[in-house]
């Protein structure tokens, strides 16, 4: 699945490992209900529950007059 890019490992998501939880970071396009299906059907399990966040988009600056041109 092109969608699914790969897990997220930080100290944060290494301790919810033990509590069976996942973290992966997705293609922006991706839906919810697309994730689930792909999750229950690579991992063979039922997903209880799922949250996701998209981060703000990041501004692209023009570092010789530091104008902000918009986003990325």
């Amino acid at each position: 699945m092109d969608e699914m890019k790969y897990p997220v490992l930080t100290e944060k998501t290494i301790r919810l490992l033990e509590k069976n939880q996942y973290t992966f970071d997705v293609d922006q396009k991706s839906t919810k209900t697309e994730i689930k299906k792909w999750i229950e059907g690579f991992f063979g399990v039922k997903v209880i529950r799922m949250n996701s966040h998209r981060p703000p988009k990041k501004k692209e600056t023009n570092r010789s007059n530091n104008r902000t041109f918009g986003t990325l």
